[in-house]
């Protein structure tokens, strides 16, 4: 039984969740992740996308855990899979489902997401809804 545990616990030590994710074609990779935020952004909105992108980057910090890693690529995963429990063409309530992952995600990993995510987050905004950048306030809800 030690034996058993010893072996599971070295292989959680190795384990890089997004390099399995990526592995199979049905789960996250960035390319994907960037696709729906490209094709769906204006439709889920500059908070959902906000909440996406603070994942997005606190997943790429080296210092977050595994764990924590594996929340975000869960929930970024569900993102951009192609089958929901509400299709994302359906107007309004379309992309319901995946805020709601995204949100609880961002909500189970918040001691994680530090100003250098933020601010990415916020240029990526920019970059994706335009404006003067005046994003300074998307976050006091979420963040305090």
């Amino acid at each position: 039984m030690l034996d058993k545990q010893q072996k599971h616990e070295e292989k959680m030590k190795n384990f890089d969740p997004e390099s399995q994710m990526a592995t199979t074609d049905n789960h996250y990779s960035d390319k994907k992740f960037w696709d729906k935020v490209k094709n769906y952004g204006k439709q889920a909105g500059k908070q959902t996308i906000y909440y996406s992108l603070l994942l997005f980057y606190t997943a790429k910090s080296p210092s977050v855990p595994k764990s924590s890693k594996m929340i975000v690529v869960g929930a970024l995963s569900y993102l951009i899979f192609p089958v929901d429990l509400i299709p994302d063409f359906i107007p309004v309530v379309g992309l319901v489902d995946d805020a709601s992952v995204i949100a609880a995600a961002v909500m189970k990993i918040i001691q994680h997401i530090d100003d250098d995510v933020k601010d990415n987050a916020k240029q990526q905004l920019v970059k994706i809804f335009g404006g003067n950048g005046d994003y300074e306030n998307i976050d006091k809800q979420l963040l305090g």
